[in-house]
């Protein structure tokens, strides 16, 4: 064999070993991106409902989000967020859902009795504080005869947020007459942030998060806290995801969360 017939045989063998390298390699990363997009796929269409108060409705959201999507990407979680005691009536009729998380431990009771849920767990807490307009119109100080000519508004005491209104006022030793009850704490907030009330009972992380506002703290109030519990429900459709997001509810990053938004520690 002459040089130049060696040099070109060389040439070519270089040439096939390449090809077979980029061809394997091609192959691999095909294998990759199928295996990527079956498990994108495989995520794509499950969801999990989420029965939460309503005071929980911003917390939520970035527990989702920074929690539980980083290890179940694509998963949509519908939430439904009300007063307690709504959701669970609508979970006595018959309404889907996989996971209940209540404001305070009366409710999720009422829901262990009627056999809905499995066993609850306390994953955070949340006390009452006043809201007034900002400039505060009114003039509202606090739980005493500042309120005799003020628009109050308050939770309906089926609720929590309520109940607990109604254990503030005997340890306030007054009697409040409210304007109007409603049926979760975001629709107190949301009236006197827009002005149709004067003064509103509402929870710390509601004020936290309010427009417009200032914030009248009680001292009596500090002493009155609401557990949260929250539990998987016993005909939920896919349980290990119910479960996996109670297990992001309670983790480090998720009380991290809870901690920010101006919850406490149950």
């Amino acid at each position: 064999m002459n040089r130049k017939l060696a040099s070109v045989l060389a040439v070519a063998a270089a040439a096939a070993l390449s090809l077979g390298a980029c061809s394997s390699e091609a192959t691999k990363t095909a294998d990759s991106n199928t295996t990527e997009t079956q498990s994108t796929a495989e995520s794509t269409g499950k969801s999990v409902t989420v029965f939460a108060a309503a005071s929980l409705h911003q917390v939520f959201k970035d527990i989702d989000k920074d929690v539980f999507q980083k290890s179940h990407p694509g998963v949509e979680v519908k939430f439904s967020f009300e007063g307690s005691s709504t959701l669970l009536d609508q979970l006595k009729a018959g309404a889907p859902a996989d996971v209940l998380a209540t404001a305070n431990q009366k409710v999720m009771k009422k829901a262990l009795e009627a056999n809905l849920v499995g066993d609850p767990k306390d994953f955070t807490a949340n006390t009452l504080t006043m809201i007034v307009p900002k400039g505060n119109p009114a003039k509202v100080t606090g739980l005493n005869e500042s309120l005799d000519n003020a628009r109050l508004v308050v939770c309906q005491e089926r609720v929590p947020c309520g109940s607990a209104t109604k254990k503030l006022e005997k340890a306030a030793g007054v009697t409040l007459k409210p304007a109007s009850e409603e049926n979760k704490v975001t629709d107190v907030r949301a009236k006197v942030e827009s002005g149709d009330a004067d003064a509103g009972l509402v929870y710390k992380t509601d004020a936290a998060s309010a427009k417009n506002v200032e914030i009248i703290d009680l001292p009596a109030a500090n002493e009155i806290v609401n557990k949260y519990p929250i539990a998987v429900v016993k005909e939920a459709k896919n349980k290990e995801l119910a479960e996996d997001f109670v297990k992001a509810v309670l983790s480090d990053e998720g009380q991290a969360l809870l901690e920010k938004a101006g919850f406490m520690k149950p």
